[in-house]
């Protein structure tokens, strides 16, 4: 029987549903302080950094078939991938509870009924949509998608059909904090693209409009929630919709763009699950951080992920910049076998080198500089390698 592939529209619709997200437009809110032509210049220069990267991470798991974790063997070794299909999995229990807690405050504010029961019943349909699985959600991601675009184009000009009234978030940041906090949203999925561009009909297309839908609507989620702090003074965006009118179509936005975008999260738990063990069932790792994020969710509620989101930079950035110098300069073909001493330390150097770089107001961010150096850090380390090798080999002939 011919496996199912996910066409380059349904990539598109997964992709534009990660992007549509009540977290995002929070961090948003963080931009006001800049005023809104330098905020959105740090809005769109942190997501071109971080969606090209977000490109190169798709296409290696589109080319090779392989999971995002899967992907790490070839750098890392199994042994190796292990330490990052763990990381991972713990990170995207965090994000689950996020996405839960955020999703649950907002929808609380339109309706009243509780944050724990919010919390539960987001908590439910997000198991639902595990349970019908991504190759069986075309059409349900077709509908979900299209009102979630038309609604929030209502709320779109909500915000921005008011005179600027000042900022509501008093707090100051930097042009080059600005682009990191923006380049960090996309960085975070960077351990799970490839889980989706593997089943691509067309992995190159499929990766290109991923990346660029998830570009450009996570934009569009920043931009609202800077306008929301900039122009209404208001950084609740459950009140901003109960003040318009919008009401239920307001709580639709909520819940349903919190179940699309931590589905993902979920989903690419359980592919990680698979990573570590054969004997996993992604589905049901999947279905239990669903549940975890849940509890974790009312038990431990979190109102501020920036220090979240820098530490999956520095874990994930030092990452990605070696694959990426492995698949794309060094053209590495053969798999590391257990564990790669060599690779381990120089992400290690990239870990500390992103972490030292955070101290530092550097206008592009931290992030960029710190791929740049662990990148040449392996190509320069590969290319000693390879010399190393051919001398070794002329002196045995």
């Amino acid at each position: 029987m011919k496996e199912k592939r996910t066409s380059v529209f349904e990539n598109g619709l997964i992709w534009f549903g990660a992007a549509v997200s009540i977290a995002e437009i929070m961090t948003g809110t963080y931009f006001a302080p800049l005023g809104f032509e330098k905020g959105l210049m740090a809005i769109l220069l942190g997501h071109f950094i971080g969606c090209a990267m977000l490109f190169l991470a798709g296409l290696i798991g589109g080319k090779t078939r392989k999971s995002s974790m899967e992907t790490v063997k070839a750098s890392f070794g199994y042994n190796g991938a292990l330490f990052f299909a763990i990381a991972n999995i713990i990170q995207l229990v965090g994000w689950t509870a996020i996405m839960i807690y955020d999703g649950s405050l907002a929808a609380n504010g339109i309706l009243d009924i509780g944050n724990s029961n919010w919390c539960a019943i987001i908590g439910l349909l997000i198991v639902l949509w595990v349970i019908i699985g991504i190759k069986n959600l075309g059409k349900i991601n077709t509908v979900t998608m299209s009102a979630l675009f038309i609604l929030t184009i209502i709320l779109s000009f909500i915000v921005f059909g008011k005179e600027p009234i000042g900022n509501v978030n008093g707090g100051t940041i930097t042009f080059g904090a600005a682009v990191e906090l923006s380049v960090a949203m996309p960085l975070s999925w960077l351990p799970l693209i490839s889980d989706y561009t593997r089943e691509a009909e067309r992995p190159i297309k499929a990766t290109a409009i991923s990346a660029i839908t998830y570009g450009a609507v996570s934009c569009w989620m920043y931009i609202i929630g800077m306008g929301a702090a900039i122009f209404t003074a208001e950084s609740d965006i459950a009140q901003i919709m109960v003040k318009s009118g919008l009401g239920i179509a307001g709580l639709a936005i909520i819940i349903f763009s919190t179940v699309t975008t931590t589905f993902l999260d979920v989903y690419s738990a359980g592919v990680s699950g698979e990573t570590i063990t054969k004997k996993v069932n992604g589905k049901w790792l999947a279905v239990f951080v669903a549940i975890i994020g849940t509890v974790g969710a009312i038990i431990f509620p979190i109102t501020d992920m920036t220090d979240f989101l820098y530490f999956i930079g520095s874990v994930f950035a030092p990452m990605i910049a070696i694959q990426i110098a492995d698949f794309y300069i060094l053209k590495k073909s053969k798999e590391e076998k257990r564990f790669s001493v060599k690779n381990i330390v120089i992400w290690l150097v990239g870990f500390v080198v992103y972490r030292f770089l955070m101290k530092v107001d550097i206008v592009l961010g931290s992030t960029l500089l710190d791929v740049m150096i662990t990148v040449t850090i392996c190509v320069m380390v590969g290319f000693v390698e390879k010399i190393m090798e051919e001398r070794k080999n002329e002196i045995n002939r």
